[in-house]
């Protein structure tokens, strides 16, 4: 009974998804544009108009801002969730790279530091048991010295990079919301072809070149 209940929702998942992609059928009407270019001498077949789809002026602005305050939330905007753990994922790889560089570098520079002060008990000397060993230090002075300015090199080079996955957080969503509202239809063509016809009343012919227009 489990199982061809589950069956019953797959299938009903499919079909609701095949039914949210079928294309509307735009809604046409003639344009007053072809009475005026008749007027002028222009010869018109047909114009028309499609509206089947809302434009929002403002959702690019928007899908920046809900990214800026809460990263992956402009893409949840968009309608693109799958990306918002390729957001987190990025920008938390980056935080974790800052956080340990940050860690290392004030290791290794506290412990510089009190080797300058004289002492001789850090967690880079040798361990002789449970003794530290004064005279056997794993990292000397210039080992320690390298490795804090590795590690600062490596920790600002991790937050710019974290600052960059950032901005192109925003990025990415306000350039996506641009796209979504871009006509791509596959009807929307632009061509220019030799015009010929006769009129009827002084048997003139009218010939030129007709552009046609379609969206």
């Amino acid at each position: 009974m489990l199982k061809n209940l589950i069956s019953i929702l797959i299938f009903s998942f499919f079909v609701t998804i095949g039914w949210s992609q079928e294309p509307a059928k735009p809604k046409q009407e003639k344009d007053s544009l072809t009475q005026d270019l008749k007027e002028k001498g222009i010869h018109v077949d047909e114009v028309l108009l499609s509206n089947n789809r809302r434009i929002d002026p403002l959702a690019p602005s928007k899908a920046a801002f809900y990214s800026a305050v809460l990263p992956g939330l402009g893409q949840i905007y968009n309608g693109d969730v799958w990306k918002v753990p390729i957001v987190y994922a990025a920008i938390g790889t980056g935080v974790y790279a800052y956080s340990f560089n940050n860690k290392q570098y004030n290791r290794t520079r506290d412990a510089f530091k009190r080797r300058k002060a004289g002492f001789m008990d850090d967690e880079f000397y040798a361990f002789n048991g449970q003794e530290i060993d004064p005279g056997n230090p794993r990292l000397d002075d210039d080992d320690l010295q390298r490795a804090q300015e590795r590690y600062q090199e490596d920790r600002d080079l991790s937050l710019l990079i974290t600052i960059g996955l950032y901005a192109l957080n925003i990025i990415e969503a306000n350039v996506k919301a641009h796209l979504r509202q871009f006509n791509v239809d596959d009807n929307l063509s632009f061509n220019i072809k030799p015009y010929l016809e006769f009129n009827t009343i002084t048997a003139e012919p009218n010939y030129g070149f007709a552009l046609q227009l379609k969206f």
